[in-house]
């Protein structure tokens, strides 16, 4: 890609933006975050990003740094996906270095909120609900919902939501899915919610519901690691689930009022395309782990 002034020009404003950000928010710290601990690295701010760690494609935990992983912080284990890629091309294109903190889903809008962690980075979607906590950027990826089945099962050659009628359904506790999806199927049997996606696909592999519904991405990493599975997309059709953009665009989550940083990060995204972000999952899926 070839580098104008201008483009020149923005990186750096954008990188001024970051740092008067991350400095107000730090409350005088030399840290990004709100957490107190005054650490830098050489000459740069570190930029504490949360996630998972346990929900590929979009992030996960691997033994070794293989592919670009980066350490999470206080494990021995490193962090990788595609919310790790994007986490690192926002913190070097802002000039920071990378801290990834692994928390549970439900941990992590609370850890923005105190500021334990800076922005979370993990496949949130940018709900009106959510953002009563937090505030979130421009989208950094656009999802689509799909459903996983067993292949050779009843539910094999649904062709609507319709068709999953009756189904043992479940997903993933706290998201679109689970709150505004299971529920259109007609007469569905809704489990409980599971706590991660691991778990998710776990019950569907072993039997315990009919049909998991969650995002394309995560269908499509589930096939890798279960064969056994067939995704059904009715994306585009009558048939298809009912959602909004709120519950399709993917975006980071900052605390309340940094609109600094936020404005930083959208200067990051703002120069990529959704081709861009495609191609970034696509690789993240290629390079995930097989393991269940």
């Amino acid at each position: 890609m070839k580098k104008t002034m201008k483009k020149i020009v923005s990186t750096l404003m954008a990188a001024a933006l970051a740092a008067a950000a991350l400095t107000a928010c730090a409350g005088g710290n030399s840290t990004a975050g709100t957490s107190g601990t005054g650490k830098e690295a050489g000459d740069k701010k570190v930029l504490k990003v949360a996630m998972e760690c346990s929900y590929a494609p979009y992030n996960w935990t691997q033994p070794t740094d293989a592919n670009g992983a980066v350490k999470i912080s206080g494990s021995s284990d490193y962090a990788y996906g595609y919310d790790v890629m994007m986490a690192k091309k926002i913190a070097d294109e802002l000039g920071y270095n990378l801290e990834i903190v692994k928390l549970d889903w439900d941990s992590l809008v609370p850890a923005v909120q105190s500021g334990k962690v800076d922005c979370v980075i993990a496949g949130q979607s940018v709900t009106a609900e959510r953002m009563q906590s937090v505030d979130f950027t421009n989208p950094y990826y656009f999802a689509t919902i799909v459903a996983l089945v067993k292949a050779g099962g009843k539910y094999e050659n649904a062709k609507s939501v319709a068709d999953l009628k009756g189904a043992v359904a479940t997903s993933q506790l706290n998201t679109i899915w689970y709150d505004n999806c299971l529920p259109q199927i007609p007469d569905a049997d809704i489990q409980p919610a599971q706590e991660s996606a691991p778990a998710m696909l776990v019950s569907l592999s072993s039997g315990r519901c009919d049909v998991v519904v969650t995002d394309k991405p995560t269908g499509q990493a589930a096939l890798i690691a279960y064969p056994d599975f067939k995704l059904l997309d009715f994306t585009g059709t009558d048939g298809q689930f009912k959602v909004s953009d709120e519950d399709i665009n993917i975006g980071v989550s900052v605390k309340k009022g940094n609109a600094e940083l936020k404005d930083a990060i959208n200067g990051v995204l703002g120069k990529m395309t959704k081709d861009d972000f495609n191609k970034m999952m696509e690789e993240a899926i290629k390079v995930q782990p097989l393991s269940k």
